[in-house]
């Protein structure tokens, strides 16, 4: 198993200005799997496995797609209830969602049981959950090259020591901007970003900067990186999950410690791939994405960043 992912399974809706969408399907562990599959499948990988909750009311066609992709959903538990629930909306120029409905609902008592076969994955990325169940996950496995960890603001301000204390037992965490800075309580970016590394006692930080790149700090030094230059912005929903499930993806194919090349080519495709995610609501762009675009637009990428290779 390259890849084990852990994280919610959701139904959101969702307004932008390019229109309504509802009951899309979403949440971080459907997002990170579909494109830690996609590039699973490109590199020619051992396949991945996702644990996760839906309820009663979940769609077998929506397991479908899971299988379809390649994805292992044997980890996937079905619950007396309804499925997690997200509504919200974009404006302007659609940099943060306004969140304005959650049900939790099946979700509220997820306690997360990775399957046996799982239990010792190339990388485990524990996607947004509460710490305490990303602290449970990592309890249950044994990672053998590296485990990467993702946030939100809401767990900063309901558990932020314990979301410190998971953080200290990564190997590589990935935030986005706001969140390092709430975490670290400084609006300097680099700063904060120095204060948390050390607040992590080490370790790789990856901050997501929407249309701005994404930053990284590796101990051998600070990473930047540009954003791919997106024309068409219809729903930024899963951008962030999408980035971090690829970068699993490729960080699973490497041995021994991450360097800081493998980092910069594992987040140029990251990148990319995130690009495809906005496209469209949902995650229908990048369920259906096909290896001679993807292929397309990271020529077209490396031309733009001036980059042949890291």
């Amino acid at each position: 198993m390259d890849v084990l992912i852990v994280g919610s399974i959701a139904y959101d809706s969702l307004e932008t200005p390019l229109g309504l969408s509802e009951e899309e399907l979403g949440g971080s562990a459907t997002y990170a799997g579909f494109s830690s599959a996609f590039h699973n499948h490109r590199l020619g990988g051992d396949g991945i496995s996702m644990v996760g909750v839906v309820g009663k009311d979940f769609q077998p066609q929506h397991l479908s797609w899971f299988i379809e992709a390649g994805l292992d959903i044997s980890g996937i538990e079905t619950a007396l209830g309804d499925t997690f629930r997200w509504k919200g909306s974009y404006h302007g120029n659609m940099a943060e969602a306004i969140t304005h409905e959650t049900h939790l609902n099946v979700f509220e008592t997820f306690q997360p049981q990775v399957p046996e076969h799982a239990l010792s994955p190339k990388v485990l990325f524990c996607a947004n959950l509460h710490p305490s169940l990303q602290a449970s996950v990592l309890d249950q496995t044994s990672p053998t090259r590296l485990t990467l960890l993702d946030s939100m603001n809401l767990w900063i301000d309901i558990a932020y020591d314990g979301l410190i204390e998971v953080m200290k037992r990564v190997d590589i965490v990935v935030l986005n901007d706001g969140e390092v800075r709430l975490l670290a309580n400084d609006q300097n970016l680099v700063r904060a970003a120095h204060t948390l590394q050390e607040m992590m006692e080490g370790g790789i930080l990856v901050v997501k900067r929407g249309e701005h790149g994404v930053l990284a700090l590796h101990p051998d030094g600070i990473l930047s990186q540009p954003a791919y230059p997106a024309l068409k912005i219809v729903d930024p929903t899963g951008c962030g999950d999408t980035f971090a499930g690829t970068l699993a993806a490729h960080l699973s194919k490497g041995v021994g410690e991450v360097g800081r090349k493998e980092l910069a080519e594992a987040l140029f495709h990251a990148t990319v791939t995130a690009s495809f995610t906005l496209e469209t609501f949902g995650c229908d762009r990048i369920r259906n994405l096909s290896a001679g675009e993807y292929e397309s637009r990271l020529i077209d990428f490396r031309h733009i960043s001036n980059s042949n290779g890291f």
